[in-house]
């Protein structure tokens, strides 16, 4: 069994985290879609896809919590690892993905076997207090930013069923 974590509380990474399992599942593998913060141990799991948000940089605080206390497993449990970073595409993900590398740098735990970065989707009415304030200051680059998704599906089901050897051996293992 694969689980597929996602943290945040935004649908975006929710639902590419949903379809990197569909697509998985086409392939033959079963995934289980958990969120980072009902996660509890990895035992039983031959694989681990996590997904996170891009905060300013950082990783989803329930990733790196998982991640960190999570350690021992990872090193033998193979793990690929998606964020959602930019929220249009004409902002390319190459800055967000140095970001993801080095967010992952300063943590204590093992390189994952894959990484990818996509364009999210924005949508102002979903964020919490404290982002729409934040998104409110005319210094954000949030201020004024309509509801848009620009996500690129099509990447994103390539990306998964890249995974899928890794994966397969990765639960071939563990029985």
């Amino acid at each position: 069994m694969i689980v597929s974590v996602k943290a945040g509380q935004a649908q975006s990474t929710k639902e590419v985290a949903e379809t990197v399992a569909a697509t998985l599942e086409e392939q033959g593998l079963e995934v289980e879609v958990k969120p980072a913060c009902e996660v509890r141990s990895l035992d039983g799991y031959g694989a681990v896809v996590l997904g996170t948000p891009l905060y300013m940089g950082a990783l989803h605080r329930d990733v790196r919590a998982l991640l960190e206390k999570n350690r021992a497993a990872l090193e033998r449990t193979p793990f690929a690892l998606f964020a959602l970073g930019p929220i249009k595409a004409d902002d390319g993900v190459d800055g967000s993905r140095a970001q993801l590398i080095e967010a992952l740098a300063k943590l204590p735990v093992p390189t994952p076997f894959a990484t990818a970065v996509f364009v999210g989707a924005y949508g102002p009415a979903r964020l919490n207090f404290k982002d729409k304030m934040i998104a409110a200051l005319p210094a954000s680059p949030l201020h004024g930013e309509s509801a848009h998704d620009e996500r690129d599906w099509e990447a994103i089901r390539r990306w998964a069923g890249e995974l899928t050897a890794e994966l397969r051996w990765a639960v071939l293992a563990l029985r």
